[in-house]
């Protein structure tokens, strides 16, 4: 577990009902919007002007890093929008937070029941200290709290339950798939998709809020291609999974084997060039199983 000490004054029970907070008062705001936002184009991934951004990620943003400048002064802050990067002073050990307002950006503007999220992560050079995942459909938060791996799902009447996973053979779960099996560039990952499990679910939309369902056991395991990695988006569910007991293991070079990969926090935006599996240490010998 990552030392806590360097939270100074802060206890790690009030940091964690700080962060949970500001990801209430996120959610709060974005469902305001949804009858009143905004749309503009900003620049993508690509380097063209192919996504978008709303008066509700804005909004948002500005409630958290107000929070974090008047609760946790002197941390640094990662956040999507304008490209925010504030690095923490030596104070506070390198301590950071990474903020995604509005996760599914475009499942809001469509107006989707679900698949819009928002989150947040604390971060510092050996691991993750925290982070949660908001709901702005159910209103649910799910996340963890520095000093503790207990994750919690709190319903919008703050019901508490710990989340735990259950072990089952992955034969007889289903695979959530991020894009359709073509868009896995592994044989070896379509291998996988098609004799480990016992049917797939394609589903899009909030980083978050989709892993939630691996979080949940809804599903047995999740299968990302490769692609464009963002701090924002992948601390706060990298972190969340890992207290789970989630694993990443990714294909060998050969395409005949897998390997673990290492969980540890990113600070900039970077490309992974492997399709990615994210299943929970129980399962682990059946996807090493799998091979051509």
């Amino acid at each position: 577990m990552t030392n806590c000490n360097q939270l100074g004054e802060l206890t790690p029970s009030g940091a964690g009902i700080i962060m949970k907070e500001m990801v209430r008062r996120a959610i709060v705001t974005i469902r305001n919007q949804r009858q009143v936002f905004e749309v503009q184009t900003k620049v993508g991934h690509s380097g063209r002007l192919d996504d978008i951004l709303t008066s509700a990620d804005k909004l948002a943003q500005l409630i958290y890093l107000r929070s974090i400048q008047e609760c946790f002064p002197g941390f640094g802050v990662i956040a999507e929008e304008d490209g925010l990067r504030i690095l923490p002073s030596s104070c506070v050990a390198k301590l950071a937070f990474t903020v995604d307002p509005l996760d599914g950006t475009k499942a809001f503007v469509r107006r989707q029941s679900h698949g819009v999220g928002t989150m947040i992560s604390l971060f510092c050079d050996d691991g993750f200290l925290a982070a949660y995942v908001g709901d702005i459909n159910t209103q649910e938060i799910y996340g963890f709290r520095p000093g503790s791996q207990n994750v919690h799902r709190i319903d919008e009447f703050t019901n508490n339950e710990t989340l735990t996973i259950q072990p089952k053979p992955l034969k007889k779960q289903y695979v959530m798939l991020r894009d359709p099996e073509v868009a896995y560039g592994s044989v070896l990952t379509r291998r996988l998709i098609n004799s480990g499990f016992k049917s797939q679910i394609i589903d899009g939309g909030s980083i978050g809020i989709w892993l939630a369902r691996l979080w949940k056991g809804e599903v047995g395991a999740a299968l990302v291609p490769s692609g464009v990695e963002t701090p924002w988006d992948a601390n706060p569910v990298n972190a969340i999974s890992q207290a789970l007991g989630f694993v990443h293991i990714k294909p060998c070079p050969d395409n005949l084997s897998w390997e673990i990969c290492p969980i540890q926090p990113i600070t900039k935006t970077q490309r992974r060039e492997h399709d990615l599996v994210i299943v929970h240490q129980s399962n682990v010998d059946e996807v090493m199983s799998v091979s051509l």
